[in-house]
């Protein structure tokens, strides 16, 4: 168990107070003109406190890149591009071109949060019986799997909208790092390992990462020069040569026939994607979720994503349980979780695909109908979902239940998340992606990145009305739940993580912890989680089930130590708090996931350059 137990908590605890929001530091200004990158000298630690600019993520490198951005004029958008760019080289089982995500961003001349969409979509042939009958350990490591990436041109879309940089010029950070190379620690190489079987199975892949068949050893400097040619090419060439152009005719090429190594026994799918279905994406903007709670903004990711959705009707419901007489506490805290994923498996999906019913879902009133099924023990397995119709009846005690749950499948630790604000105050939340830990495994010939199988997170059915079923050109449901609370009108505090479906928990947890169990953001981060996702068992960690088990257990839960690789460790998070007077707090993990890196550009006040 690497997680950290930091304060110690009752079952039951009060409502903590919040810290005061940071100063308005004015408008977005212009990036000054760089010729090159130097990373600042700095040590891995989880929290750093300063001025001027703050970034977390679990890299060193991708901290440092993004922090040098910052140190030369960019802002918070040039600067998460670039940390994001950068963890494709050093986090390439979590992160790459090849990948996609979600942004939720803080505009401080605007004085508005919004949102970039740049999920991974389904080739047009895809049907939405594609996947049945095929088990999903095989449609993992495929080129089936394989979603129209979505990274490129969110970046794309994401600097021109808000940054000052210029793709080639955020994308320099990575390229020297990948030309370079960067030190592999535990987590790369673990990560190898637990990859190597299916790694081994692809001509490029073993021929990148397991160098004379075996992973690089911690300690090593890993070198990725192809994908620093690629890299350097993209920026000549701009996001066209992804999106219609002679990389995309690459990553079809490969799609369609990847490189299986001679001999293998793996049976590799091919897949379906054309080139006409790269030159057809789109980034999009979209509006963010939004509810309030303790008197605060919070904004998260609107579907295709089901983060926002549910992190924001979690919290809702939990407002609501006070007025029923009880204060929140962890009882609460699952319940809570475990009505929302109802609500989120019944009805989040792409919303060009299906009629999302979001206003209902994040209203007030069918928080408290909700609310009303919370007791003083656990509400039988599974709850059912809600009816967010308008029409809320009064409480009326525990609800009915469904068919039992099947166990819920085990989340590892894909995905990476990043933090970034600048001296404008402008704010970014970043989850980024290719889906499981290694992607499909198959890495492009001569570019040295790992294809997504983003369509994994597809339902595989058959499912007659689920929500999430595949179809042409749809965006898969994802998890992912990148978070902007504002206090007043000014941010407060930025937070993600990554995990699978646990992110949209470990999200809510520290909410939870920050603001009603009055803990530090450090001590919320680094607290032990719990997962409950409408399923049998509640997946815990280890110091999580030693600490409250006992009496959550007396209140009728049941718990299961989450499954690795790494095993029992539930998310990977990184944020940002504002503290007051300009004064800035980053934070990443002590323990998880090897422990992230965060950084400011000043200690001092006044000296951010």
């Amino acid at each position: 168990m690497r997680s950290a137990v930091v304060a110690p908590l009752g079952l039951v605890m009060l409502i903590g107070l919040v810290a005061p929001p940071a100063q308005a530091e004015g408008d977005r200004h212009p990036a000054e003109t760089t010729t090159s990158w130097q990373a600042p000298s700095s040590v891995k630690k989880p929290v750093a406190e300063g001025y001027g600019g703050a970034v977390a993520t679990v890299d060193l490198d991708a901290s440092k890149a993004a922090l040098d951005v910052l140190r030369q004029g960019g802002n918070a958008m040039d600067a998460a591009v670039a940390g994001a760019a950068t963890l494709g080289v050093t986090e390439p089982y979590s992160a790459g071109l090849a990948g996609g995500g979600f942004i939720v961003y803080y505009d401080a001349r605007a004085k508005r949060v919004t949102t970039i969409d740049g999920r991974e979509t389904a080739p047009k042939a895809m049907t939405s019986s594609v996947f049945e009958g095929i088990p999903f350990a095989d449609a993992v490591t495929s080129g089936l799997s394989v979603g129209v990436p979505g990274s490129v041109a969110q970046w794309d879309l994401g600097l021109r909208r808000f940054g000052t940089l210029s793709l080639g010029q955020a994308l320099r950070p990575a390229i020297e790092t990948a030309r370079d190379g960067f030190v592999v620690d535990q987590t790369f190489y673990d990560q190898t390992v637990q990859n190597a079987a299916r790694f081994a199975d692809f001509t490029t892949t073993s021929a990148l990462y397991l160098p004379g068949g075996q992973p690089p050893p911690v300690g090593s400097v890993f070198r990725n020069p192809d994908l620093a040619r690629t890299y350097t090419e993209l920026a000549k060439r701009g996001p066209s040569w992804v999106y219609g152009g002679g990389l995309g005719a690459e990553i079809v090429a490969t799609v369609k026939k990847p490189p299986v190594t001679p001999g293998s026994t793996r049976v590799v799918r091919q897949g379906l994607m054309e080139l006409a279905d790269l030159k057809a994406y789109r980034a999009l903007e979209r509006r963010p979720t939004k509810v309030s709670y303790r008197g605060l903004d919070v904004y998260g990711m609107a579907p295709p994503s089901s983060g926002g959705s549910t992190v924001a009707e979690a919290l809702n419901i939990l407002e609501a349980v006070p007025s029923l007489g009880r204060r929140v506490g962890l009882h609460e805290y699952l319940e809570a979780s475990r009505l929302s994923f109802a609500d989120r498996n019944a009805y989040v999906g792409d919303p060009a695909y299906v009629d999302v019913p979001l206003d209902g879902l994040l209203s007030d009133a069918f928080a408290k109908e909700r609310a009303c099924l919370i007791g003083a023990t656990a509400m039988p397995n599974p709850a059912l979902p809600g009816s967010p119709d308008g029409a809320y009846s009064r409480c009326s005690g525990a609800g009915p239940t469904g068919p039992a749950a099947a166990p819920d499948k085990a989340e590892g630790p894909e995905t990476t998340h990043l933090v970034v604000t600048d001296r404008w105050g402008n704010v970014a939340a970043y989850n980024i992606t290719i889906e499981q830990t290694g992607g499909a495994g198959i890495v492009v010939p001569g570019r040295g990145i790992l294809l997504n199988n983003e369509m994994t997170d597809f339902t595989f059915g058959p499912a007659p009305g689920d929500p999430n079923l595949p179809a042409p050109g749809k965006r898969p449901r994802s998890s992912m739940a990148p978070t902007i609370v504002l206090k007043d009108g000014r941010p407060l505090l930025a937070v993600g993580s990554p995990g699978g479906a646990t992110i949209i928990t470990t999200v809510l947890q520290i909410l939870v912890n920050r603001f009603d169990f009055g803990m530090t953001l450090p001590q919320a981060i680094a607290a032990p989680r719990a997962s409950q996702r409408n399923t049998p068992t509640t997946q815990a960690e280890q110091a999580f089930i030693d600490r409250y088990g006992p009496q959550l257990t007396a209140l009728g839960h049941s718990f299961s130590l989450v499954p690795g690789p790494p095993v029992g460790e539930i998310g990977a998070a990184t944020g940002l708090e504002f503290l007051g007077h300009g004064k800035i707090q980053a934070v990443a993990e002590p323990l998880r996931r090897g422990g992230g890196s965060a950084l400011v550009l000043s200690p001092s006040p006044g000296k951010d350059r």
